[in-house]
């Protein structure tokens, strides 16, 4: 036990550089979010999130949108618990076939007009998943998607900008 206790202390701590943040990048994708979201639903957009099979890696930087430093809610995005609530979703992950059903009973409740955001690569081609026993693969086979956002897992930027790209679809549901 010493010897793992001196190793540790020898070595250091071991982490990664804190990334370069733009934070006029964040402020100008905000404010254009916000004015796009004003003019095309009168305040805010509520987007439910549908993890369809992911490894969370997305996830993780989706709750990053919400932190302290990108705030997304002063922009007009509101993450909601129910798809009846929603004008949005944003689906993680290849689609299991466990979820299948869920995601287009999902998809189903969301109220029209609604858009649909695959988020990470799993979503967008089934990523390293692919179609399997157990995977429908991308989100596209199972619901129609909107936009796609590429990234394993797409950056909380990445993903103000797919938000913003989705804004611009003009979609009326099916």
């Amino acid at each position: 036990m010493f010897r793992i206790l001196k190793q540790s202390y020898c070595t250091g701590l071991l982490t990664e550089a804190v990334p370069a943040h733009d934070d006029a990048e964040l402020e100008r994708l905000g404010i254009e979010v916000r004015r796009r979201i004003d003019a095309r639903f009168g305040g805010s957009l509520a987007i439910r999130h549908v993890d369809a099979g992911s490894c969370n890696g997305c996830e993780l930087e989706i709750h990053a949108l919400n932190n302290p430093y990108y705030d997304v809610e002063r922009f007009g995005i509101h993450v909601v618990a129910s798809p009846r609530h929603a004008d949005a979703l944003l689906v993680t992950g290849p689609v299991s076939r466990h979820m299948e059903t869920a995601l287009r009973r999902t998809w189903r409740a969301t109220p029209s007009p609604k858009f649909v955001i695959a988020a990470g690569s799993c979503a967008c081609d089934g990523g390293e998943i692919g179609v399997s026993y157990a995977s429908c693969g991308p989100v596209e086979k199972v619901i129609p998607v909107d936009v796609k956002i590429p990234g394993c897992p797409p950056t909380p930027i990445d993903l103000l900008k797919g938000l913003l790209g989705a804004l611009e679809v003009d979609r009326n549901g099916p």
